[in-house]
């Protein structure tokens, strides 16, 4: 990743000393977050952030919530510590918050909309989702401003209570175009995730930053999804995965393109640069993308919000982009495969 921000993006890394700047004088208020939905990315968020201020944590199951309050949340791997957020499943117990992050899965968010429907009116709300839409999602169920977002953190989250920190990366962010915040509030929840020992960058045009991450997204899990190969070093090599990946990432700029976007980092190199990484090419670990978790889960997958999103804008634009569309295709074929009985197969096919 970067060490900072180009100009002509608008973003800028923000350290655990901008957060007195953000916050003088009182202009903007973060003092209770409620973070929705507690898988990995919900968990790492809502245990790091309870370290600077009051944390709850909106699950979907009674008994996920009732482990919270009662054993806390551990933290293991690149931060080690328990923290103890507040825990409910019952939306209605929630007290007024000023942010709320919105942590669940692209596919729960209607569902997760609702359930927010008539909460904390003067709260803006973050998504942190795969894809593109889960603003417009949010959105019908309220009157909040909104910020988007994109992570490149990991982890693996163990249990209700436990959740493994595995890659350090940044989380961008920058207000939603349609409803923004004041770019003072971004800045300030940009600070305040990175004083919460986690990393963070403002942008006040989120949209290169956030294609970037929609075509890497949208090659390396697909592939993976097909696949089941975590992401390793195969996605690089031109003699194996490394021409699937190209033409994927290749396609998406070309929507870029055609949308006027200038991306803000090459997907390409994103993928270089992660298989070359520690992380990603020890023999001891392998991140899984998100759209693998849910193949071996054999729950729906993200495709329409990733590989999807680029798809319908590039008929929106009439670009063609035949290998994007054919994994669209292949996946969501994968995902209806695992709706039929076992018994019911051969009347299927014949």
């Amino acid at each position: 990743m970067k060490a900072e921000a180009a100009s002509g993006a608008g973003g800028r890394l923000v350290d655990a000393e901008a957060i007195s700047g953000a916050a003088a004088g009182g202009e903007v208020r973060l003092e209770r977050v409620c973070v929705i939905g507690a898988g990995t990315i919900g968990s790492l968020l809502a245990a790091h952030l309870s370290r600077r201020c009051q944390v709850w944590v909106l699950t979907r199951r009674p008994e996920h919530a009732r482990a919270l309050e009662r054993d806390g949340l551990r933290v293991s791997g690149k931060s080690e510590f328990v923290a103890r957020p507040r825990a409910t499943s019952d939306a209605a117990e929630l007290p007024p918050f000023d942010l709320g992050i919105i942590a669940a899965k692209a596919t729960d968010l209607e569902r997760v909309g609702a359930r927010l429907a008539g909460l904390s009116p003067d709260a803006t709300m973050m998504t942190i989702q795969n894809g593109l839409g889960a603003e417009e999602a949010i959105a019908r169920h309220g009157s909040w401003p909104l910020i988007s977002s994109v992570t490149f953190m990991s982890g693996t989250r163990h249990s209700d209570t436990h959740v493994e920190y595995e890659l350090d990366t940044a989380t961008w962010l920058g207000p939603w175009a349609p409803r923004p915040p004041a770019m003072a509030v971004v800045e300030a929840v940009a600070a305040l995730i990175a004083a919460a020992g986690l990393r963070a960058q403002a942008f006040a045009d989120l949209l290169p930053a956030q294609w970037s991450k929609l075509i890497f997204n949208s090659a390396i899990n697909s592939v993976s999804a097909l696949t089941e190969l975590p992401h390793v070093a195969l996605f690089a090599d031109e003699q194996a995965l490394g021409p699937v990946v190209r033409a994927l990432i290749d396609e998406g700029r070309a929507v870029a393109a055609a949308s006027g976007i200038e991306l803000y980092e090459d997907p390409w190199e994103m993928n270089l640069l992660a298989v070359a990484r520690g992380e990603t090419n020890r023999s001891d670990y392998a991140h899984l993308p998100s759209m693998l978790e849910d193949v071996l889960a054999r729950r729906p997958t993200e495709v329409d919000f990733i590989a999807g999103a680029v798809v319908r804008e590039a008929a929106r634009l009439g670009v063609r982009v035949p290998v994007t569309a054919a994994l669209h295709r292949l996946i969501k074929g994968r995902e209806a495969s695992w709706q039929l009985r076992r018994g019911s197969r051969t009347e299927v096919m014949a």
